[in-house]
């Protein structure tokens, strides 16, 4: 579970709720979709959380809470998880939440038009015991199921059928990408992708609403000097993220404050393992020299992360060495230590790998979606430039940046990587794991990274009940991605909101950003 020190709440004046109140608020980057199994990505999740609900979601603690489902429990000797659904649910449009509707959720959301579809690896079939009762069967026993579905979220069988979105539309567009139809405590009233999106509270909620928000409106601003400039006017009640650069004078302006924490998200270099040659600069054609452990062992010793984080990010993150956070579950204790910054070494890998000259390549980076990201990339492209690796940088809006990385026009990239369960076995499973769209493994592996022996430690993580052991395969894990360069972790992004000071928000260190919680005073 998280540190308690990852948690940043802040409370100012009445707890309770005041009168009603409109709240709007701006972050770089705008959903790409309102589907919530379309684009298993942050800004989409935390975005859907507000209007769709699962079985069970995470509280301000990120502990596990029941939502949809009321409680659950073990079938049997590990044969899987049943749920007990709470009833007199009501979708936004009147209709009934039943078992119906976990089974057709679960259809579309592991199906292979869903970005979700590695979520349900484990589970071997879904059945609906009575009309509030559902089974959920696993290929073995999985203690952590439970939290590996927070994010779940559950449609409307009669309408996603009425409207033509059964299946979820990663790269195209239906009915459920601009429309919702969810159980949660808000419901969507205007969508305007790239301008504003609207939402107001669902009054027929099983729930209850801690915050007094009626209105909310959201505005994606790409340019940060701009939306900096709309909290410091009154225009927007918050931004996220605050420009790194920016934060210690939001700390000192009236009338606003700002909100820090640590995010649970690691930053980090991805390689084209599988492909045959490279694809851009001037050596496109060639073979592809990522393909070779030193190569990339070469490129995670000549960045210099220290610098990145003490110019670009301006003290406020962490280095990372792993895929996940040292706040994760499953961490490896051992293996917290950065490659050594060392560009005579990084040389010397090149050299022995058959390019002592180096080479030209093309480097993919997203301009709006992490904090700086486009600048760390460019910083990245300076230090590798050093040791003669010659990066061609393409930085563009995290809505095109997707469908290129899906697409494999890459031969380096950027990302970064949240575990929505906060547990090792997350990315593992995403990031690691050979891809293969029938046992729905390895959906972010865009790479194509695979090694037999983390598909095989894989389901034991996944069945194993003793925690010792467990963490010794994890452990064993970890240690494989850094001995083969699967990825280079850079570092733990910071969490940097700004808000005005009569707003009350919770900020949680999966970076979601939870309505029902703002009051505004």
């Amino acid at each position: 579970m998280p540190r308690p020190a990852l948690i940043a709440t802040l409370i100012l004046g009445v707890a309770c709720p005041a009168q009603s109140e409109t709240f709007r608020w701006a972050s770089t980057t705008d959903p790409q979709t309102m589907d919530p199994h379309a684009v298993n990505s942050a800004p989409v999740l935390s975005f859907a959380n507000n209007i769709y609900e699962g079985l069970v979601r995470r509280g301000k603690d990120m502990s596990l809470e029941p939502a949809l489902a009321i409680s659950w429990e073990p079938i049997g000797d590990g044969e899987g998880w049943r749920f007990f659904l709470r009833e007199g649910v009501t979708f936004h449009d009147g209709s009934t939440f039943t078992a119906e509707d976990v089974l057709f959720s679960y259809a579309r959301a592991s199906s292979q038009d869903a970005d979700t579809a590695s979520w349900f690896a484990p589970v071997s079939d879904v059945q609906m015991v009575d009309d509030y009762t559902v089974d959920i069967l696993t290929t073995a026993p999985n203690p952590i199921f439970p939290d590996s579905i927070a994010n779940w979220m559950m449609m409307d069988s009669g309408w996603a059928e009425a409207n033509g979105a059964v299946s979820p539309a990663k790269e195209t567009e239906n009915f459920a990408t601009l429309n919702a139809n969810g159980t949660g405590a808000y419901r969507l009233v205007e969508r305007q992708p790239g301008l504003k999106t609207v939402l107001e509270p669902f009054e027929g909620w099983w729930g209850e609403r801690e915050g007094n928000v009626t209105r909310a409106e959201f505005t994606p601003i790409q340019n940060s000097a701009t939306a900096v400039a709309a909290l410091l006017s009154g225009d927007v009640d918050m931004i996220d993220p605050v420009p790194i650069q920016d934060a210690d004078r939001l700390d000192q302006a009236d009338d606003v404050q700002m909100i820090r924490g640590i995010e649970a998200r690691v930053m980090m270099l991805g390689f084209a393992h599988d492909h045959e040659a490279l694809k851009y600069g001037e050596d496109a054609g060639d073979p592809n020299p990522f393909a070779d452990v030193r190569v990339r062992q070469a490129v995670a010793q000549a960045i210099n992360v220290p610098a990145i984080l003490q110019t670009i990010m301006r003290g406020n993150a962490e280095p990372a060495a792993q895929l996940v956070s040292s706040a994760m579950r499953g961490y490896a204790t051992g293996l917290g230590e950065r490659p050594t910054f060392d560009p005579e070494a990084a040389k010397a890998l090149l050299a022995e790998a058959g390019y002592p000259e180096g080479f030209s390549f093309g480097l993919k980076c997203s301009n709006d979606r992490y904090i700086n990201d486009e600048s760390v990339c460019q910083a990245i492209v300076g230090m590798l430039a050093q040791v003669g690796l010659d990066a061609e940088l393409d930085a563009m809006p995290v809505r095109n940046y997707w469908p290129e990385l899906r697409e494999d026009n890459f031969d380096m990239y950027l990302l970064g990587w949240s575990p929505g369960t906060f547990d090792a076995e997350h990315p593992i499973r995403f990031l690691a794991a050979t891809p293969d769209p029938d046992k729905k493994l390895g959906s972010w592996n865009y790479g194509g990274f695979s090694d037999a022996r983390i598909d095989e430690m894989l389901p034991v993580i996944q069945s194993e009940i003793d925690e010792e052991k467990r963490q010794a395969l994890l452990d064993q894990s970890a240690g494989i991605l850094q001995e083969e360069m699967a990825y280079v972790p850079l570092y733990v992004q910071p969490l940097l909101w700004g808000t005005a000071d009569n707003v009350e928000v919770t900020q949680r260190p999966d970076n979601f950003f939870i309505l029902r919680w703002v009051t505004v005073e």
